[in-house]
């Protein structure tokens, strides 16, 4: 039900001619969502997006950290083992925040994060990670310079993620890490973003070395040096779950 009324819903909007393309799949993704909920759940779900501001605000917070940690590890990994720099560039592109990431990083957290993996989650968990970030990473399979490292890096993103869902329940936590994480790669730090280049960017990157370490075309998430990021990302998650699994049983 939930893919019938995004796709119709996109479909709609597409052959209007809506002019916004990245805001097309955030309104298609909120009235399946919205539409799905009320159906199938006679409009009772615990979404995890409409929660206290003041909570929402800390978790966006933490999420947001987590973000420019991560990508800021992994671009000084590259910095210390490649000729890769970064010199000043144009400025923070403000327009491109509203009009591009943000309602990207909306649109997949509740696309990928939402309703139909919190469904899953509900009836098997390890089923619901790694099928859902292989779904993330399927989506990102026709992004320009794509390569097979870069697809397993989505797809430990999209692991990540999960986690970062599963750590409060809450949308807010994936939300702030995923924006954050694509602004930190790409606004900021003047990488491509998933193959996706930006207008302007407060920095510029300068310099070479082998793809597998600095990503090439793809962006930073197409370098090993953002594999072992996530995975320990992924692990320190992992290990906060299971200690507080434990926790329950006492």
């Amino acid at each position: 039900m939930f893919v019938c009324f995004y796709l119709a819903t996109t479909f709609v909007l597409g052959s209007l001619r809506f002019p916004f393309r990245y805001w097309t799949g955030l309104i298609a993704v909120s009235v399946a969502t919205a539409i799905t909920i009320g159906i199938w759940e006679r409009g009772v779900w615990a979404l995890g997006l409409f929660i206290p501001p003041r909570i929402a605000a800390r978790e966006f917070a933490i999420g947001a950290l987590w973000g420019v940690a991560l990508v800021g590890t992994g671009a000084i990994l590259i910095v210390l083992s490649t000729d890769v720099r970064h010199q000043p560039g144009r400025g923070f592109p403000w327009l491109e925040l509203i009009l591009v990431y943000a309602p990207a990083a909306l649109h997949e957290e509740l696309l990928f994060r939402g309703y139909p993996f919190q469904k899953l989650l509900q009836i098997n968990r390890a089923f619901a990670l790694f099928f859902v970030a292989f779904l993330f990473a399927a989506l990102h399979a026709g992004n320009q310079a794509v390569t097979p490292l870069a697809l397993a890096n989505v797809f430990l993103g999209g692991l990540l993620l999960g986690l970062a869902y599963e750590r409060y329940h809450h949308l807010w936590f994936p939300i702030g890490l995923h924006l954050f994480w694509n602004l930190m790669s790409g606004p900021i730090l003047g990488h491509e973003v998933s193959g996706y280049t930006g207008a302007m960017t407060v920095f510029v990157e300068r310099g070479a070395g082998p793809w597998w370490l600095t990503g090439g075309n793809f962006g930073i998430e197409g370098s090993v040096w953002m594999t072992v990021v996530e995975l320990a990302a992924i692990a320190v998650l992992g290990w906060q779950h299971m200690i507080r699994s434990k926790e329950r049983l006492i």
